[in-house]
C-alpha cells in the first residue's frame, strides 16, 4: 500500500501547476490544497493505477482510500472515491462505514455528490434493508453533508426511487436555511420529474413549506 500511495504522490507532483492550484483552491473557498490538475489530466495520470490487473484487493483499496482521504491535496480525495467505486459490484455491508467517513471528513459538494449518488446510491440498491436506519440517522444528525446525502443517494434511481422515503426525508428538512440542502431537495425532485412528473408536480403543490429555491429547481423541467 505504501508503494502504491508513494507512486501516486510522485506522479501527481510531476503534473503540479501552482497557478491552476491557486485558482482551484479559490473556487472551493480555500478549503483544500491542490496540485493543480484539470480533471482529464488527473485521470490520465491515475489511469495506470486503476488498470484491473494491477488493482489492489478491495480491503487494501479501501484502506488506501482512507489514507488518501486524510491528505491535504484534493486530487487524492477525487482519486480515492473513484478507486472505491471500482469495487461497487463487490459490495459488503461494512462498506458504508468508509462512505460515511468520506462525507464526514473533508466535506464539500465536489466529493459529497459523487459519494452520495455513486457510492451510497449503489450500496443501498444492494442493501435496501439498510436504508431506513442510515437515512434516519443522517437526517437526525447535525451534519449538513450527511443530510444532503440522505436526499441525493436516490438521484439516479428513476423508477426505482422510493417516493415514500424521499417524501419523508424532504419533510424532515423543511425549514432549513442551508443552501445546499434546499438545492438538493430541488435537484432530486427535478431529476425524478424526468420519470414521474405528475408525482413531483403534486408533491410540490401539496408542500407549500418548500423553500422557493427547492420549488424552482423541482419544476424547472416542467415549464
Amino acid at each position: 500500500m505504501e508503494e502504491f500511495i508513494q507512486a501516486l504522490e510522485v506522479e501527481f507532483a510531476k503534473k503540479a501547476n501552482p497557478q491552476l492550484a491557486k485558482e482551484q483552491k479559490a473556487y472551493l473557498k480555500n478549503r483544500f490544497e491542490f496540485y493543480g490538475m484539470r480533471t482529464d489530466d488527473r485521470r490520465g495520470v491515475q489511469k495506470p493505477f486503476l488498470v484491473k490487473k494491477y488493482l489492489p484487493s478491495k480491503s487494501e483499496a479501501f484502506q488506501i482510500a482512507r489514507i488518501l482521504w486524510s491528505k491535504q491535496q484534493r486530487e487524492f480525495h477525487y482519486f480515492a472515491q473513484e478507486l472505491a467505486f471500482i469495487y461497487y459490484k463487490n459490495s459488503d455491508e461494512k462498506d458504508i462505514e468508509l462512505f460515511e467517513h468520506m462525507v464526514l471528513n473533508n466535506s464539500w459538494w465536489d466529493t459529497v455528490d459523487f459519494i452520495a449518488t455513486k457510492l451510497m446510491g449503489n450500496y443501498f440498491k444492494t442493501y435496501p434493508d439498510k436504508r431506513a436506519h442510515y437515512i434516519k440517522k443522517w437526517l437526525a444528525s447535525n451534519h449538513m453533508w450527511l443530510r444532503r446525502s440522505a436526499l441525493l443517494f436516490q438521484l439516479k434511481y428513476k423508477d426505482e426511487l422510493d417516493t415514500h422515503l424521499l417524501s419523508s426525508s424532504i419533510h424532515a428538512l423543511l425549514g432549513s436555511k442551508e443552501f445546499f440542502i434546499n438545492k438538493a431537495i430541488g435537484w432530486v425532485l427535478r431529476e425524478y420529474s424526468r420519470t414521474n412528473s405528475k408525482w413531483v408536480q403534486q408533491f410540490v403543490e401539496e408542500t407549500p413549506e418548500l423553500a422557493n429555491l427547492s420549488k424552482k429547481e423541482a419544476l424547472r423541467l416542467m415549464k
